[in-house]
């Protein structure tokens, strides 16, 4: 039989675990006024980068800036009568000290300034709240991120009741992709990361062929699912240049280990069957014997083993499906690939008639003459 070999040999495997996630913002707020008022001003484009503090619009300030100086002068009315309230509380105890007047006297005048100071307690709060609402017309960034669609427009009337708010802000860098691994691979990861060890993430678009960006492990969730079996993880990335885009979906590979120097075949000399795993192992007399292995893990088309097998074995890696204990088999040889020249014949295959490839002028094919 007509097989194809390949030699067993050490390489380094990494042992990884490929994931469906899905891109997940650190932060994402929606903007929403705490104040009621007209948009008198939209300072953002949509779809901009903006950081924090930066200035997004602006509410009529008209409204809370005479709150604010009707209340400044609450407090300061209050105040005064504060004040005159304790003046006179200090001439009615040297009165009293002087016996002219009734104890009573006295306690009312104290109970009259206390009640003054808490009145201009309560103008002071009134006073701070109006400053607040003051600066709450300047509606400014809480995150740094990217602006989505406006969801107000100049004039409108913005209350703290509206839902939308006045637009959504996303965090782009870092950028996290939260994925899910099998409740069996747990303690495998975990052994790496109790270990203080920093496991790398890569993210592939969704079919797993084009590499967008290079990442670390961050989180592991507090519990398992139990409806799936699975446990969330979250792996962080740079995301710069912004390739990772929030709610895409990217498959995600996690290196839990690398193992070095180990035996390896490729996957397509493994078979599974009544001895268990095995390989068709090809001997010094070109014969092939049925030879269990005990594989470890899979990297690409590498899969490691860890019994069975010894470095420099061959392995049949193509024709195995034909095989049997003891078939003879061949290997091919180094000039079997060559190609044969353009224009000639397949081999076996026989001259065809002049006849038959010729054609007259008009295209027909020439008839055969009858025999006589």
């Amino acid at each position: 039989m007509p097989v194809v070999a390949a030699t067993v040999g050490k390489a380094n495997l990494d042992v990884t675990l490929d994931a469906l996630g899905t891109v997940t913002p650190l932060a994402t707020v929606t903007v929403k006024t705490q104040i009621d008022g007209q948009i008198v001003e939209i300072a953002f484009k949509e779809g901009q980068m903006v950081k924090k503090g930066d200035f997004l619009a602006q509410i009529d300030p008209r409204p809370y800036q005479h709150a604010l100086e009707q209340a400044e002068g609450v407090l300061l009315r209050d105040q005064a009568l504060l004040k005159q309230s304790e003046i006179d509380l200090k001439r009615y105890k040297t009165l009293l000290a002087e016996d002219s007047i009734a104890s009573q006297q006295v306690d009312t005048q104290e109970s009259l300034v206390q009640q003054y100071k808490g009145t201009v307690a309560t103008d002071e709060a009134n006073v701070g709240t109006a400053k607040l609402n003051l600066i709450y017309c300047h509606i400014t960034a809480p995150v740094t991120g990217r602006v989505g669609l406006r969801q107000v427009d100049l004039g409108n009337y913005a209350q703290t009741s509206d839902a939308g708010g006045v637009v959504v802000i996303t965090q782009m860098e870092p950028m996290s992709v939260i994925f899910t691994i099998p409740e069996d691979q747990l303690p495998h990861v975990l052994s790496q990361t109790t270990k203080g060890n920093v496991l790398k993430v890569e993210a592939f678009d969704r079919e797993g062929k084009i590499k967008l960006a290079d990442g670390k492990l961050d989180t592991i969730d507090n519990q398992i699912d139990v409806s799936t079996g699975t446990v969330k993880m979250r792996a962080l990335f740079d995301n710069n240049p912004e390739i990772l885009y929030p709610q895409q979906f990217v498959m995600a590979r996690l290196l839990v280990r690398t193992l070095n120097d180990t035996l390896a075949v490729p996957t397509a000399a493994v078979q599974n069957g009544a001895p268990g795993t095995y390989v068709y192992l090809v001997k010094d007399d070109n014969t092939v014997t049925v030879r269990t292995i005990k594989t470890g893990p899979q990297s690409g088309d590498q899969v490691a083993v860890f019994g069975g097998l010894a470095a420099g074995d061959k392995v049949v890696v193509d024709g195995a499906d034909k095989l049997r204990e003891g078939s003879s088999v061949s290997l091919p040889a180094a000039g079997d690939a060559a190609k044969a020249p353009a224009g000639a014949a397949a081999p076996g295959t026989p001259d065809q008639p002049r006849e038959h490839r010729k054609r007259d002028k008009d295209g027909s094919q020439p008839q055969q003459q009858k025999p006589q």
